[in-house]
């Protein structure tokens, strides 16, 4: 492999990386919280859930089209690709926060509720600790599909090993191809991997 490639492939790795992290780290600080509200708001549960599914169905290629022309979140950049990233990657950690949560054993919490504590008690001392492994399968999920997502991001500018990618159709170069597509999948197997791996972790008794 020549060095500048390998330096480029390196180089487009890292702003992949990078592109999940943030991602994926914003898709959690919103949706591990919205379905914790979600379990103490069973009316809003339906219109939530709902529109999240609605963004899972829009193809990637049109999502990033349609925030390309929107205000302060859209354009040509990052900026929308992480954006776009962040809505598919809601749904998984979303949902299993719910699946979670409402899974606890209800002698669990009722016990809780008899020792006398406040619903914030129970829901990090028992609830959250409990849900635990669920929430990271739903955060292990999104992780996984956002890497694969993120390679359309090099279509509205964002970089990431999608830039090899769209090379590799544009000049029918199936080894350009090859340089994004396998460095993505084994990102996505190390993430699959060590995702797994705090799962269980959290899920030994």
């Amino acid at each position: 492999m020549p060095a500048t490639l390998a330096h480029e492939i390196a180089e487009l790795t890292g702003e992949h990386i990078v592109l999940v992290a943030v991602a994926l780290s914003i898709a959690s600080l919103i949706g591990i919280p919205t379905g914790i509200s979600l379990t103490r708001k069973e009316a809003w549960r339906g219109a939530v859930l709902g529109i999240t599914n609605v963004v899972q169905t829009i193809p990637s290629l049109a999502l990033f089209g349609f925030l390309i022309p929107l205000p302060f979140i859209g354009g040509i950049g990052k900026r929308t690709a992480v954006v776009a990233l962040v809505l598919y990657a809601l749904l998984p950690i979303l949902r299993n926060t719910l699946t979670g949560i409402l899974g606890v054993d209800p002698a669990v919490v009722e016990s809780a509720v008899a020792m006398g504590m406040t619903d914030r008690q129970r829901l990090f001392r028992v609830e959250l600790p409990l849900a635990a492994p669920t929430i990271l399968a739903g955060v292990r999920i999104a992780a996984v599909t956002t890497i694969g997502t993120a390679t359309i991001a090099a279509a509205v500018g964002g970089g990431g090993l999608g830039v090899f990618i769209f090379r590799g159709l544009a000049s029918v170069d199936s080894s350009e191809i090859l340089a994004g597509a396998v460095p993505a999948a084994l990102l996505a197997l190390a993430a699959d991997g060590g995702l797994g791996w705090i799962e269980r972790r959290f899920a030994r008794p």
